[in-house]
Parts: C-alpha cells; sequence; structure tokens
C-alpha cells in the first residue's frame, strides 16, 4: 500500500531530513513514530526533498509504503502519527497513491520560500525563521534582477561546490521577491523542476549582493553563463529557507 504524507516541521533543532548515524533527523523521527503506529508492519518511507540542518519545511511530501494495509483511517492517520512526533514536527494529511509512485522523480515542481529579517537590530522572534542582515537593502534593484534567473539553465555557479550530481541543468518557473516594510521582513519565493545543493540558499545570497549593490542585476546572465561558483552570491543561513510545497 502507498500513501503520500505531507510533513511540516521547524528544523532548527534537527540534523536535517535524512538519517544520519549521528544527530536527530526528522525521517529518524517520522520511522520511530509510524513503527509504533503500524503495529510492527514493514514499512519505509521517502521524502521529496533531503532538506538540511536548520531549514524547515511546511510541504514536505514524504511516500510511505507498507506490505500490507495500514490499520487506521487515512483521515485519522496524521492525528495519529502526530501523537508520537514531538511538538515541531507534524503530518499534516495523508492520501493514497499507486505502489508505482515515487516522490522524487514523479514531482512537476517545488516551491521554496526564503526569508530575511532586514532591520538595523536582530529581532530574537525572527531568528529560528529568517536570517538577518542589517544594512539596508536596495529592494527596487533585486525585483528586476529576479527575471534574469528564470528559464532553464546551467546553474553551476548556483551549486555547492564539489556536489554529486550528473547535470547542473535546472529550469526555474518563477522568482519572486516581496517586500514588508513595516516588518523589515524580505521574502523570495522560487518555484523549479529541481534544485541543486543549496542553489537556493545561493540564490538568495546573489540577490542580497544585487541588494547591496555589491552586484549589478543585469550581471545575472554572466554569472549564469560563467558556471564559476565564486562569481555568484554567498550561500545565505539555513534558518531563512522553507520547503513550502512539491507539486504532482
Amino acid at each position: 500500500m502507498g500513501v503520500l504524507l505531507t510533513v511540516a516541521y521547524d528544523g532548527t533543532d534537527y540534523n536535517g531530513w535524512q538519517v544520519q548515524k549521528n544527530g536527530t533527523t526528522v525521517c529518524g523521527l517520522l520511522e520511530g513514530a509510524l513503527a509504533g503506529v503500524l503495529a510492527g508492519r514493514s514499512f519505509s518511507i521517502l521524502g521529496a526533498s533531503r532538506t538540511d540542518a536548520g531549514v524547515h519545511a511546511l510541504g514536505q511530501r514524504v511516500h510511505l509504503r507498507t506490505d500490507g494495509t495500514i490499520p487506521i483511517p487515512l483521515d485519522r492517520l496524521p492525528n495519529v502519527i502526530n501523537a508520537a512526533l514531538p511538538r515541531d514536527v507534524a503530518v499534516t494529511a495523508a492520501i493514497s497513491v499507486p505502489d508505482s509512485f515515487h516522490p522524487i522523480s514523479d514531482a512537476k515542481s517545488k516551491t521554496y520560500i526564503y526569508k530575511i529579517h532586514n532591520q538595523p537590530h536582530r529581532c530574537p522572534l525572527r531568528c529560528r525563521y529568517s536570517a538577518f542582515i542589517p544594512n539596508a537593502l536596495d529592494f527596487a534593484a533585486m525585483q528586476p534582477a529576479c527575471r534574469h534567473f528564470v528559464g532553464e539553465f546551467d546553474f553551476a555557479a548556483f551549486c555547492a561546490t564539489g556536489s554529486p550530481v550528473k547535470s547542473t541543468v535546472r529550469r526555474i518557473n518563477f522568482l519572486e521577491v516581496s517586500q514588508q516594510e513595516q516588518d523589515g521582513l524580505l521574502e523570495m519565493r522560487v518555484n523549479g523542476n529541481g534544485f541543486l545543493y543549496n542553489m537556493v540558499r545561493i540564490i538568495a545570497g546573489t540577490l542580497v549582493g544585487v541588494g547591496l549593490n555589491k552586484i549589478l542585476p543585469d550581471d545575472i546572465p554572466a554569472i549564469i553563463a560563467g558556471k564559476d561558483r565564486a562569481k555568484a552570491g554567498k550561500t545565505m543561513p539555513p534558518q531563512g529557507l522553507t520547503l513550502l510545497e512539491v507539486f504532482y
């Protein structure tokens, strides 16, 4: 039987999604909760995205496969699983999917958001879910820079050095930044058919470089074409990043 779970979590206190030998992970917690719920039945889970330590999710998708039937109606399954999870991890939906379903290869696109707290002084209530930048950002310059990322390109310049991937070509469907001036919050929202390791955080860092007038908006095409990681912006910290949704 196949079930697609939607999982939300605050990644602050975890070593990312994927199970590791050392450190608590979101996948490990979910596996532990499911082991009790499924009462000895064999099962496996596979997430749509391997979010890093400190990264959050509202719409992580997880394929649950079991050899038999699940002894709980799907509409009740999230609540039963959540009873065995900590407060900062929750299953928010469960639907039936074919056994052939694959949460990674069947995904059409993913949407991430990256939040930046841009005010002179840091706010303790924002430190878990946004990156703090005290220097004023030129929002008017960041907006036109976004359009240069839209399309299918070789994003080698926006991939962490040494990442073992067969191809660095990806397609970005949209990239936009919005601003809440009264709260000092900037939000970058990006959707694409897939993302390289640290790609979203490097794009965010490049837009910050534009906002600090260190990179010109029209420099972006040359940075992409050059495929040189050193020419793109810095990798922004993980706490500003949230996996918003995976589309099938």
